[in-house]
């Protein structure tokens, strides 16, 4: 990934604020040509800045409005083979790797605490999964964002 200057992170500045902002926009707002909005937001994109736009999309909206974060126990030798069969089980949206006490952090939602049941007992029939600890999400405190980030590289 190339290294970011402050033009750059003007543009992601106000792409934080409106993520529909076209490039005729974002030039009059930051005082850029179209063509400099354009070449710049086309390296950004070349480079891997945006995520996927499917991480936007709320679960709840799509009917699973139960989220659960479950730590997972693995065998680290198995551990490729585990990750594969985790991304084949629909629900479970993110997993991260770990270090300390538990190896995975799997981020899931579903329908409702017997549809955990379920996918909790689908993650542990994965070969090498030891065991799993669930926690139910109570509520997002502080959602996803970037832009305080952002905006602090500019200070």
């Amino acid at each position: 990934m190339r290294t970011l200057d402050s033009t750059d992170f003007q543009l992601l500045i106000a792409l934080s604020r409106e993520p529909r902002a076209t490039y005729v926009s974002l030039a009059d707002e930051l005082g850029l040509s179209r063509n400099t909005v354009q070449a710049r937001m086309a390296q950004l994109e070349r480079s891997g800045v945006f995520l996927a736009f499917d991480r936007r999309i709320d679960p709840a909206a799509a009917g699973y409005p139960l989220t659960a974060f479950i730590t997972v126990h693995v065998q680290q030798q198995k551990l490729a083979r585990i990750v594969q069969s985790l991304a084949g089980i629909p629900e479970i949206i993110q997993a991260h790797g770990l270090s300390g006490p538990s190896d995975l952090l799997v981020r899931c939602v579903c329908l409702d605490a017997e549809d955990l049941f379920r996918i909790n007992g689908a993650i542990l029939a994965c070969d090498g999964v030891e065991r799993t600890e669930t926690a139910l999400d109570m509520g997002e405190l502080i959602p996803y964002r970037i832009r305080p980030l952002l905006e602090q590289r500019l200070r």
